[in-house]
């Protein structure tokens, strides 16, 4: 029988670290939309690699942005803790995942050849 349990994990902290970006980080730096993409915990429940998508006008913008994550990450760290019950309190490392902004160059190419 398959076990689904880092399947759920993943989920849950997913939905939990959206959560927190949405409704309780009050940092002024935060001025772009995050999307979290995706979330990896290892099987040893010590990291977790978050990926989030930053929606903004400049990439000096985006770089701000992920840096304000980035150092937030320690009260997200805390929050998940109180709010998901493990063993371990995995550590937080974010990764940018740029696949949206990828798809959408590959569709305005497609869109071009297209057109001809």
């Amino acid at each position: 029988m398959p076990n689904y349990r880092g399947g759920r994990i993943n989920e849950e902290f997913k939905r939990e670290i959206s959560s927190i970006l949405q409704n309780e980080i009050k940092d002024p730096r935060l001025t772009a939309m995050i999307s979290v993409t995706d979330v990896k915990v290892t099987k040893d429940l010590r990291y977790a690699k978050v990926y989030v998508s930053i929606f903004s006008k400049s990439d000096d913008e985006k770089k701000s942005n992920f840096e304000a994550l980035k150092s937030a990450s320690g009260y997200i760290r805390k929050t998940i803790g109180q709010r998901i019950n493990l063993r371990h309190n995995p550590e937080i490392i974010f990764e940018l995942d740029d696949s949206i902004n990828y798809a959408m160059h590959i569709d305005e190419l497609i869109h071009k050849v297209k057109d001809k």
